[in-house]
């Protein structure tokens, strides 16, 4: 039995439902309720609701779990708890909030709780991830073009509205912005004059001035540093042996690969970030994968992940099959199964080629994707 607060978190779950939030690693706890996400996307809530933070339609407390019906129609991927306030975020990167809402920690534009899950929009962007603080009644979002909001309790004053910040993550959003202030890692408000081994690498990418080396794709020149190429890439540090004709050249001709695809690429290795839209990272998922990085791999598969729509699901799983990101491929499956009807009405599904499709409906008919 776990105790948290003056509300039973364990207590009462059967074995059955225990497993299922073992699968669902999707669950959000405060001091007095907790809400979690089951194997089949159903969500539950039990403890404390005298806010609506259980998202029930009533402000009843619960000793037992109980479906959040509200949610039934959408695949929650993240929930988080603030104080007596809920956040969910959907496959879909949509925002929902519900429960006390006296600092417009809900976003909603106003300060009435809310019994149920509603809509909450963040400038028309994909939401990726959500934050909410336990300690002081503030949210916080990040999209998936990088911009990071917060709203709620802002140093004693109200933001009823998600407000852009200049952060890039939205932990740092609690250090700058609750009372008391909760820091994840040391937090620097001074200007520092000096560029770090990393900041320098980052600044010198693509620099005419001091690069030994260019690249040329699609008749666009990406210049380089031999050194850093071969320090960062193990195809590189092959390629550039005395023996092989590239490390005599001034210019090298890349023709396997689109422009955007290799010069995020070639980022990549001085920086350890990737800015790409998921269709294009489709394409370095291809190169990562020619090139053995797996680190990179990795990322373009969390890239997609976050850019999945209804209207390229069918596009991104047939990706993940053909390069063998296996992860890849059971996310990309879940979400069509999950948005079956909308995403079989695609061009991308009945543009597919015959034998992945016919794989595709044999693997949706085990799951069960087509009972009555």
């Amino acid at each position: 039995m776990v105790d948290v607060g003056k509300w039973p978190i364990f207590t009462l779950l059967s074995p059955q439902e225990i497993a299922s939030i073992r699968k669902a690693c999707v669950f959000g706890t405060s001091a007095n309720e907790a809400l979690y996400v089951t194997e089949d996307d159903e969500v539950y809530g039990w403890g404390y609701n005298g806010n609506g933070q259980l998202g029930l339609g009533n402000n009843v407390n619960q000793l037992t779990p109980v479906r959040v019906a509200a949610l039934h129609s959408v695949c929650v991927n993240q929930i988080v708890c603030g104080y007596a306030h809920t956040l969910a975020l959907t496959d879909e990167g949509l925002l929902y909030a519900w429960g006390a809402n006296t600092y417009g920690q809900l976003g909603t534009g106003n300060k009435n709780n809310l019994l149920s899950p509603t809509h909450i929009m963040v400038e028309k962007e994909r939401v990726v991830e959500i934050a909410a603080c336990h300690s002081a009644h503030t949210s916080a979002a990040k999209t998936q073009g990088g911009h990071v909001y917060m709203w709620g309790q802002c140093r004693g004053q109200s933001v009823v509205l998600p407000h852009l910040t200049h952060l890039s993550c939205t932990d740092d959003v609690f250090a700058c912005f609750a009372t008391p202030a909760v820091s994840w890692r040391l937090l620097s408000v001074e200007h520092e004059d000096f560029l770090t081994v990393a900041e320098s690498l980052k600044k010198e990418f693509d620099s005419p001035e001091t690069a030994d080396l260019k690249f040329r794709i699609d008749g666009k020149y990406i210049h380089v540093h031999k050194a850093v190429l071969k320090i960062r890439c193990e195809h590189f540090r092959s390629m550039f042996q005395s023996y092989w004709n590239e490390d005599m050249k001034e210019v090298i001709e890349i023709d396997q690969f689109s422009y955007p695809v290799y010069r995020a690429f070639l980022q990549f290795l001085y920086t350890d970030t990737v800015d790409l839209p998921p269709e294009d990272a489709i394409g370095l998922l291809d190169l990562a994968t020619s090139y053995c990085e797996n680190r990179l791999k990795k990322l373009c598969q969390h890239i997609i992940k976050q850019g999945i729509t209804v209207e390229n699901a069918f596009s991104l799983f047939s990706a993940a099959v053909r390069y063998d990101a296996e992860d890849l491929e059971e996310f990309c499956f879940k979400f069509c199964i999950n948005h079956l009807t909308e995403v079989t009405q695609t061009a991308a599904f009945w543009q597919m080629d015959g034998p992945l499709l016919k794989e595709f409906i044999a693997k949706a008919s085990k799951c069960g994707a087509f009972k009555n």
